[in-house]
């Protein structure tokens, strides 16, 4: 089987005998208060990829060109320009037969985390490059604005808790109550994005939505947003 391996535009010019790509994971265990281990699968890391380049000084009949031979600086000079350009570029390992007709392709954008040169008799007048190459995965930052329209505050009427604060009321839980929490914070009072679990913690109220399946908003004590619970998950103190 025939392999091409291409850093950005530039043809290796041996195909390396081993390749290895390593799918990291994020994945995280926790304990459950009843001593039960559970496995949270998060999204997967960042690939690793990792192989030894052959580097010609003399022509051999084995080698790839993509415009004649060139020697092993000129490969060495372009690795230098990749790292130093701190810019991504695509890796690319082509498969046929050897009928020539395609398997499959390899395409990653990666960045060059390091590599090493090595010399050695056995290799002759050639020289061996370690290279390390790690997934890159473009991001940005978004502008997102959030409207708390349907939320209840203190001081705006209507609806269940209608921004009153209930605390002369010692069953009712209303806008700057005293709790004890015990359960999931989630993003707003419908549970979505469901986050960290808080267990006997002292909190206040300072948000209600009685529409919600999460009605009660919890801070810390200082102030400092937590999230949304349900109603069985709060209790006043």
């Amino acid at each position: 089987m025939a392999y091409d391996f291409y850093l950005g535009k530039m043809l290796c010019p041996v195909a390396p005998s081993e390749l290895q790509i390593k799918v990291n994971g994020h994945n995280k265990d926790l304990t459950l208060i009843n001593g039960d281990e559970i496995n949270i699968i998060k999204k997967a890391g960042l690939t690793d990829i990792s192989f030894d380049l052959l580097l010609p000084n003399v022509k051999h009949p084995f080698a790839t060109y993509k415009s004649g031979f060139k020697n092993a600086k000129y490969f060495l000079d372009e690795l230098e320009k990749m790292k130093s350009g701190k810019k991504p570029f695509q890796f690319i390992v082509n498969r046929r037969l050897p009928n020539k007709k395609m398997i499959f392709d390899t395409n990653i954008k990666v960045s060059l985390e390091e590599y090493s040169i090595s010399e050695d008799a056995g290799d002759g007048f050639d020289f061996v490059v370690s290279l390390k190459l790690k997934q890159y995965r473009d991001y940005g930052t978004k502008t997102c604005k959030i409207s708390n329209s349907s939320v209840y505050k203190p001081g705006v009427g209507g609806g269940a808790g209608g921004g009153k604060n209930n605390s002369s009321n010692s069953n009712k839980i209303g806008i700057g109550s005293d709790v004890i929490v015990n359960g999931r914070l989630h993003r707003d009072s419908y549970g979505s994005a469901p986050g960290q679990m808080r267990t006997n913690y002292r909190g206040k109220v300072n948000f209600i939505n009685m529409k919600g399946s999460h009605p009660y908003h919890v801070t810390q004590p200082d102030g400092g947003w937590l999230g949304w619970v349900t109603a069985s998950s709060v209790r006043r103190v």
